[in-house]
C-alpha cells in the first residue's frame, strides 16, 4: 500500500552559539558597502533550542510562547516576542501554533543567541512546511528578520555562524553578498585551540543594541580601526591553516581587543579591564569579550600550564568549558 507523505506536525532544531575571534563591525552594512568585510568565528557546543508544534484548538488560543515567559495570543501582530512575530510573517504556518524555545547559555552575553534563535526558528518553521531549505538561505531570512524587519543595529556574521557551523572566514562584500571560506586545521589543531581557550562568564547582561549604535555612530571617524581588525582576520585566516602558536592567535587577538575598545565607550569598563589585564598577568596571551563587548563572555587564550593561575587570578569569575561544533542548525527530530 502506497502511503500518502504528509508533513511533520511537530519539529525540534538544535542551533549552535558561536564564539566570535576577529572583525567584528566589519559585518555591518554602513562598513562593507564601501570597504568589504570580514571575520573569523566557529560554532561551539551551546545551543539554541526551538520546538515548533501544532496547538490543541481546545486551548482556545491562536498562539503560545514559551520562552522566559509565556504569551498567549489570538492574533500574531499582538506577540511579543519580535523574533517569534516577524519568523511567522516571513515563512507563514497555519495556527494555532505552540512555540518552545530553551537555550544552554543566558541570552545578551556575546554568542549570538539571537541570531541562533532566528536561524533555528526559521529552519524549524520551514519543516512544519514540509520544505528542504539551505544554510545560506536559513541566514539571509534571519538577516531579513533581523536587521530589515525589526531594524536591529547589528552585522550579518551571527547568522551565518549559526547557520553553517564549524571554523570559518565569512566575508561580506558591497551588495550584501556573503561568502563562507572554512578554516580546515584538522582535529588536532581544533583540540588544541580549545584545550587553550578559556572562557569566563562575566556576570554582566547586556544588550548588543546600544553598544552598536554607538559604533556605527562613530564609524567615520573609526573606520581605520574596523578595517586593521578586518585585514587581521585574513591574518588570523592564514596563521591557523599555517599551524602558527597559541601565543601568535592570543597575541592578535590581543591587539584586536585593544582595537574594539576604542570603537565604542560601552564595549568595556573599568571591571572587566581589570579582570583582562589580570588573566594576562597570570599568563594568558590575550582575548576578547565575545560579541558586541559591555559584558558577557570573556575568551583567553592561555597554554594548559598556566591555566590554573589565570583560573586564580579571575577566582570571582565562572569558567564555562566548551568545545568545538562542525555543524550549523539541525532539525533533531520531526513527528508526523
Amino acid at each position: 500500500m502506497v502511503r500518502s507523505w504528509r508533513p511533520p506536525r511537530l519539529v525540534t532544531t538544535m542551533t549552535p552559539l558561536r564564539i566570535s575571534y576577529i572583525g567584528g563591525g566589519s559585518d555591518i552594512a554602513d562598513f562593507y558597502e564601501q570597504d568589504r568585510g570580514a571575520v573569523v568565528s566557529t560554532a561551539c557546543d551551546k545551543y539554541i533550542y526551538v520546538t515548533v508544534k501544532a496547538h490543541s484548538p481546545l486551548f482556545n488560543e491562536a498562539y503560545r510562547i514559551n520562552y522566559s515567559v509565556t504569551e498567549h495570543t489570538d492574533s500574531l501582530a499582538d506577540i511579543r516576542n519580535d523574533i517569534v512575530r516577524e519568523c511567522l510573517r516571513l515563512v507563514t504556518v497555519p495556527a494555532p501554533l505552540q512555540v518552545n524555545i530553551a537555550s544552554d547559555l543566558p541570552a545578551n552575553s556575546g554568542l549570538a543567541s539571537s541570531s541562533a534563535f532566528a536561524v533555528g526558528l526559521l529552519y524549524a518553521l520551514h519543516t512544519l512546511r514540509g520544505e528542504d531549505v539551505s544554510a545560506a538561505q536559513l541566514a539571509e531570512e534571519a538577516c531579513t528578520v533581523e536587521i530589515e524587519r525589526l531594524g536591529h543595529p547589528i552585522g550579518k556574521q551571527d547568522q551565518y555562524a549559526a547557520a553553517f557551523g564549524g571554523l570559518n572566514l565569512i566575508q561580506f562584500h558591497p551588495g550584501g553578498a556573503v561568502s563562507i571560506d572554512p578554516i580546515s586545521i584538522g582535529e588536532d589543531r581544533l583540540r588544541v585551540l580549545f584545550r587553550d581557550s578559556l572562557v569566563f562568564w562575566t556576570g554582566i547582561q547586556r544588550s548588543a543594541a546600544t553598544i552598536l549604535t554607538e559604533q556605527r555612530a562613530k564609524l567615520a571617524d573609526t573606520r581605520p580601526l574596523v578595517a586593521a581588525m578586518r585585514d587581521d582576520a585574513m591574518v588570523l585566516r592564514d596563521k591557523l591553516r599555517a599551524n602558527c602558536t597559541i601565543a601568535e592567535i592570543g597575541a592578535l587577538l590581543d591587539s584586536n581587543w585593544r582595537r574594539k575598545r576604542e570603537l565604542a565607550s560601552s564595549i568595556s569598563e573599568e571591571r572587566i579591564d581589570r579582570w583582562y589585564e589580570a588573566a594576562l598577568a597570570a599568563g594568558a596571551h590575550g582575548g576578547k569579550l565575545l560579541g558586541a563587548g559591555g559584558g558577557g563572555f570573556l575568551l583567553l587564550l592561555a597554554p594548559p600550564e598556566k591555566h590554573a593561575a589565570v583560573r586564580a587570578a579571575l577566582g570571582d569569575l565562572t569558567e564555562v568549558p566548551m568545545a568545538y561544533e562542525p555543524r550549523g542548525a539541525r532539525v533533531l527530530y520531526a513527528v508526523t
